[in-house]
């Protein structure tokens, strides 16, 4: 007879004892997986941090997947022995932008991959990147972050997808679809609104529930409808109570209102910090009991088997109250497959991490994601003119991979052909030009001298290192201490130049000079902007990136990638978002416009594009926008048309405007083509006064453009009585 992973899970909960049931919503992580080790491990938790994330810092060479693999299937067979019934534990680890287990393809970093408004390229990174997880053995991980960035002083800004609800629900579904479809746990994070006032990160949250309803959940939903089996709580709390025990999110919401059937896990000792951090428990017994009875389901990342038994021998939890959280996890493990295939094939490990498809894939995106800011006729630079290039900067000598979450802990990311920017641009060049980097003290000296220059910036930020300055740093040395999660290398990162003066000095040395920010966030460029005749803003994008930058430079690849944040002049406009609501007077400071120094979407090309004859057709189930998008420049590229929903006359405020619908269309030289984009009957639903979401009567403007303030057409509707009228 066929059972079902709930029924077998069930089945399987009525056999075990009360410290089996207590093991199971236990995890435990060590850090030295060399000496030692198993005689240290418990192997009987149910979820663990996989021991390949450590095993590459103490050693001359890292471990291959290979070796990572067969050391995942050895701790998965000694804690299925020594398991009464043989239960399989859950390895798990991180996957924000590339297997970091080790050494696996480095991927565009998320701001990187949003920028390219492409979901169904950001499925194929995440398909990669779920092959090269499990082929490890790793079968949970800790992505995608879908929270919004509405400040972008928040450190953690480069693991997001941006300011937008439906680029972030697009991409975050997107990455979850391409790690199940693999059998990985995807598990969204961090739920949910990480962070508070002036961008710090997992601060208290006094976000109202209409704007969680309207902005921060949605992107979570659209993540379990995807098919996520996990999601992440957030260190912060919400409405007075910690979310790793908030009842209403954990339960309330995503259970009762959407169905949820997963298993909650907590953020690293989020757990612990009820007691230590909010107060609000007077024992870490008393949070892990208010944790696991309000729906959080495995605490992370240590073993506190002692501080659940305690919790229930105190009276705080019952074994009633665990049985719920282990079935959710044992059932979960059943959908996994983990026990009737729980090894991973080791001897295929090595064919399938960085394998040839995998790198070009990363190049691809690379390609797409870079975005260009500004450009007075330098680029694309002509490579018969150009003989001699300056680069400046310290970054152009790094592999452009970002710091947060790229490599194994305590150890670099290495590939043995992934290429600083330096190394990519003598590449591309070969013997048609010298490229050489010079030191900043060699600006004046040097600059001239050349045919172009390129000044890489470099930012310190990351988790645990949020910014209350948007400006590049200069002279500057960092560590964070805690670099969240303790899984992230705590090496201090170093800035050793004034890096605004560096620019208006190579500016005023030679004018053929193009900045290019390597970054993860928005950067204050208002000292400097003036200045250079190219901004390129080529995020963190990836291992590949630094030869996506060459091709774009010379104009082999035609960027397209688009700003999936606003870019504000200064920090004193913050927070700033393109989906505001109303001011009931106006918006600008006594010395501010209000308007930001690049719109949300925007992004240059080497060519142009215009949109045309708009129409829209309506039905019961949404709206039909088609118009022209034709390519009216002289070389091939790639536009993202974009339609967003102005509300107004509705029974509540609505925001100016919200991005509902976007197509990316490549098109030749002279080409055009015809492209419909659908908005869904939800797309123009919206909250009332009595918090009830429906198709409530209003107006409605349907603005088409090239970025949220690059509108080429309007289109007007309008609801009543549940249904739409032109």
């Amino acid at each position: 007879m066929n059972y079902t992973p709930e029924q077998r899970a069930a089945e399987l909960l009525q056999r075990m004892d009360l410290s089996e049931k207590i093991r199971q919503v236990t995890a435990d992580m060590l850090f030295d997986v060399e000496n030692d080790y198993e005689t240290r491990r418990d192997p009987l938790c149910g979820s663990y941090r996989n021991p390949g994330h450590f095993m590459h810092y103490q050693r001359q060479s890292p471990a291959t997947p290979k070796e990572v693999a067969e050391k995942i299937n050895r701790d998965v067979k000694t804690s299925i022995d020594a398991q009464p019934h043989g239960i399989p534990p859950l390895e798990n680890g991180e996957a924000l932008h590339s297997a970091q287990w080790g050494m696996g393809t480095n991927f565009p970093q998320p701001i990187s991959l949003a920028s390219m408004f492409d979901p169904a390229l950001v499925e194929r990174v995440a398909t990669a990147i779920g092959k090269e997880v499990a082929c490890v053995g790793v079968r949970q991980v800790f992505a995608p972050v879908v929270n919004l960035v509405r400040d972008c002083r928040w450190g953690r800004t480069v693991e997001t997808f941006g300011e937008d609800v439906k680029v972030t629900s697009d991409c975050g579904s997107a990455m979850v679809r391409g790690f199940e479809k693999n059998g990985v746990i995807a598990t969204p994070k961090h739920f949910a609104d990480n962070y508070s006032y002036g961008g710090r990160d997992s601060n208290y949250s006094e976000t109202s529930e209409r704007t969680m309803r309207e902005t921060i959940l949605p992107p979570f939903k659209a993540c379990f409808d995807a098919g996520a089996q996990s999601v992440m709580a957030a260190y912060n709390a919400w409405e007075g109570v910690p979310c790793s025990a908030n009842r209403r999110l954990l339960t309330d919401i995503l259970r009762g209102e959407w169905g949820f059937s997963g298993f909650v896990v907590s953020d690293y000792v989020g757990v612990e910090g009820i007691h230590t951090a909010h107060k609000t428990a007077s024992s870490d017994a008393k949070a892990a009991a208010m944790a696991l009875k309000a729906g959080l389901d495995v605490i992370l990342p240590f073993n506190r088997f002692e501080t659940v038994k305690q919790a229930i021998e105190l009276g705080y939890l019952t074994e009633s109250d665990l049985d719920k959280n282990v079935l959710r996890v044992l059932t979960a493990k059943f959908r996994l497959g983990l026990f009737d295939a729980p090894y991973a094939d080791a001897e295929n490990a090595d064919a399938i991490v960085r394998n040839e498809d995998h790198k070009a894939l990363a190049l691809e995106a690379a390609r797409e994601a870079i975005v260009l800011l500004k450009n007075n006729g330098l680029l694309p630079l002509e490579e018969q003119k150009i003989k001699r290039i300056g680069l400046f900067g310290e970054s152009a000598k790094l592999i452009p991979i970002g710091t947060n979450y790229s490599g194994p802990y305590q150890a670099p990311w290495q590939g043995d052909d992934a290429p600083t920017p330096l190394e990519a641009l003598k590449e591309y060049c070969g013997e048609n030009a010298e490229v050489v980097f010079f030191e900043s003290k060699e600006i004046e000296t040097q600059a001239p001298r050349c045919d172009v220059c390129l000044y890489f910036t470099t930012i310190l930020e990351g988790e645990g290192s949020d910014r209350s300055d948007l400006r590049l740093p200069s002279f500057s040395v960092h560590r964070s201490e805690d670099d969240g999660g303790l899984i992230v290398d705590k090496a201090a990162q170093s800035v050793r130049e004034d890096q605004e003066q560096a620019i208006n000095r190579l500016c005023k040395a030679n004018a053929n000079t193009a900045v290019i920010l390597m970054n993860g966030a928005p950067i204050d460029m208002t000292g400097w902007i003036a200045q250079p005749k190219a901004v390129v803003e080529a995020w963190y994008p990836g291992e590949q990136g630094a030869r996506a930058l060459a091709e774009i430079l010379f104009g082999k690849t035609n960027p397209s990638g688009k700003l999936p944040i606003t870019v504000p002049k200064s920090v004193g406009q913050l927070p700033l978002f393109y989906a505001h609501k109303p001011s009931g007077r106006g918006y600008a400071y006594c010395d501010d416009d209000g308007k930001p120094l690049f719109p949300f979407g925007f992004g240059l090309s080497y060519t142009t594009f215009t949109l045309s004859d708009a129409s829209l057709s309506l039905s019961e189930n949404g709206a039909d926008v088609a118009f022209t998008v034709e390519n009216t420049g002289k070389c091939d590229g790639a536009e993202v048309a974009q339609l967003y929903l102005s509300s107004y006359d509705c029974a509540v405020v609505r925001p100016v405007k919200e991005l509902k619908a976007y197509r990316r269309v490549f098109l030749r030289a002279g080409e055009r083509q015809r492209v419909t984009l659908h908005l869904t009957r939800d797309d123009f639903c919206y909250y009332d006064e009595k918090m009830q979401f429906d198709l409530h009567d209003g107006n409605h403007a349907l603005l088409l453009g090239t970025s949220c303030e690059d509108i080429y057409e309007t289109l007007n509707l309008k609801t009543a009585a549940g249904r739409f009228e032109a």
